[in-house]
C-alpha cells in the first residue's frame, strides 16, 4: 500500500511566530442614492450608458471566484436537531501528519467514498509537477527548494478555492509543522478560506518507521529524518487541532475515524 508523500525536515528558525490568521474585510454600507424625478420630466437624468464590468483577473472555469473569503465553514445546525453528516457536507480539509502517517492513502480513500464530488490535492504530486529544475529536499533545504514548496502551496489553495467555487469538496495533505510559520496553517487559511478544516494524522514512531521502509524514490527518507520530523509533529498535542493516531487502524478504518472528526469539527469549530 503507497503511504502518504513525505519531504525531508525543513530548519527549525526560533523565534519565528505563526503566520496570522485570515481575516475577511468588513462589509461597507453606503447610503441608498436620493430619488431622480420620472423619465421625460425636467431634472430627469439620462438614461445610463450601458457598462461593462471590468473582468475579475482570478476566473477559472465558469466561476468567479468570490474576493475575500473564499470558502466559509459551514453552519453548525440548529439546536435539537441532527447532527450534520460529514460524508454528505461540501468541506474542504487539510490533512497534517509526517511522512509515512498515510496522509495521501487516507486522503484518496476518504474522497473516494463520499457521497458527494471530492477531489484529493496532494502538495507532494503538485511539487512534482516540476521536472527539469526540481529542488529536491533531500539534496539540502535551501532558497529554491522552499520556493517551490510555497509555489506548490499557493497552486494547491487555488485548485481547492476552484474545486469549492463549482460545489465540489477537497482533501489536502501536507506535512504542516507547528513551530515552522512557512509551512504553517496561515498560509493555508490564506489560500483556501476560514472554513478550512484542519485534522492531524499521528500514529506511533514505530507505524512510521515501518511504513516509510515501505516507500520508494525520493519519498523515502532516513529514519533519523522521520524521527526528528515525527518529534516535532507531536508539537499539535495541545494545539487544539483535532488528532487521529492511526497505529492500529487501517485505511478504511482511518476514513472512517476521520469522517466522525470533521462531524464534531462542523459543530464545534477548532480554534486555530
Amino acid at each position: 500500500m503507497q503511504h502518504a508523500g513525505g519531504s525531508p525536515l525543513p530548519p527549525h528558525r526560533p523565534g519565528q511566530t505563526p503566520s496570522p490568521a485570515w481575516s475577511p474585510t468588513d462589509h461597507q454600507h453606503h447610503p441608498a442614492p436620493p430619488p431622480h424625478p420620472a423619465p421625460g420630466y425636467p431634472g430627469a437624468p439620462m438614461p445610463p450608458t450601458p457598462h461593462h464590468p471590468p473582468q475579475n483577473p482570478e476566473t477559472t472555469g465558469q466561476v468567479t471566484l468570490p474576493p475575500g473569503a473564499p470558502f466559509s465553514a459551514p453552519a453548525p445546525p440548529p439546536a435539537m436537531t441532527a447532527a450534520p453528516d460529514a460524508a454528505a457536507t461540501t468541506l474542504a480539509v487539510l490533512l497534517i501528519g509526517p511522512a509515512g502517517a498515510g496522509k495521501t492513502s487516507v486522503a484518496k480513500y476518504w474522497a473516494d467514498h463520499r457521497r458527494v464530488p471530492t477531489a484529493h490535492i496532494s502538495l507532494d504530486d503538485v511539487r512534482e509537477w516540476v521536472r527539469s529544475g526540481f529542488a529536491d529536499p533531500q539534496s539540502g533545504w535551501n532558497d529554491h527548494s522552499e520556493a517551490q514548496y510555497r509555489l506548490a502551496r499557493r497552486t494547491c489553495g487555488f485548485a481547492a478555492r476552484n474545486f469549492l467555487a463549482n460545489g465540489i469538496s477537497c482533501i489536502l495533505d501536507d506535512a504542516v509543522f507547528p513551530d515552522r510559520p512557512v509551512v504553517g496553517l496561515g498560509g493555508w487559511k490564506r489560500h483556501v478560506g476560514p472554513g478550512l478544516l484542519p485534522v492531524v494524522l499521528l500514529p506511533g514512531l514505530e507505524i512510521v518507521l515501518e511504513r516509510n521502509a515501505q516507500r520508494s524514490g525520493n519519498r523515502r527518507l532516513g529514519d533519523e529524518e522521520v524521527a526528528r520530523i515525527h518529534g516535532r509533529m507531536a508539537g499539535w498535542y495541545g494545539s487544539g487541532l483535532p488528532i487521529i493516531d492511526n497505529s492500529h487502524l487501517d485505511v478504511p478504518g482511518t476514513a472512517h475515524v476521520l469522517n466522525e472528526t470533521l462531524t464534531r469539527s462542523i459543530t464545534s469549530p477548532p480554534n486555530w
